[in-house]
């Protein structure tokens, strides 16, 4: 299957909310649509800092998503990138879909001379598991957070 990694476009916003929900039900989010609605405003504007990129395939199918920011660290001089969301439909899955969409992002981040792409996912998400393991390091780090 050939897989074409492109930035999002206006007319993208329906599929984008079907795999995005899809994403979320996955980790058992719930959002209000403004946080989506101001989400994908801020994917198209290419200025907010927050960016995406579609994987489709040769027939213009959207196949699954990715998102990404940029942001500056103390221990490097240029900045870091960090893979915020990954998601592909289950129809994709285990067919490359993934690898080229984080493949993309290890691109934009060479092209901002970033030092390195980092993300997390849960311990439960073992089908990812399967794919990180191949394309990147895991780290030792645990992740705390405080909701506010």
């Amino acid at each position: 299957m050939k897989i074409i990694i492109r930035e999002f476009q206006p007319e993208d916003e329906q599929v984008w909310r079907e795999l995005w929900a899809g994403y979320l039900d996955y980790y058992r989010m719930d959002l209000p649509d403004e946080i989506t609605t101001q989400t994908w405003q801020r994917l198209l504007q290419g200025d907010s800092g927050i960016y995406g990129l579609a994987a489709v395939n040769a027939q213009g199918d959207m196949l699954g998503i990715v998102h990404y920011l940029f942001h500056p660290v103390t221990w490097a001089d240029g900045p870091r990138c960090y893979l915020e969301d990954l998601y592909t439909s289950e129809t994709a899955r285990n067919r490359g879909v993934g690898r080229a969409l984080i493949e993309a992002v290890y691109d934009k981040a060479r092209e901002k001379d970033a030092d390195q792409v980092y993300w997390l996912t849960e311990n439960f998400n073992e089908r990812a598991h399967y794919l990180y393991d191949k394309v990147a390091i895991k780290t030792p780090f645990i992740k705390y957070q405080k909701t506010l």
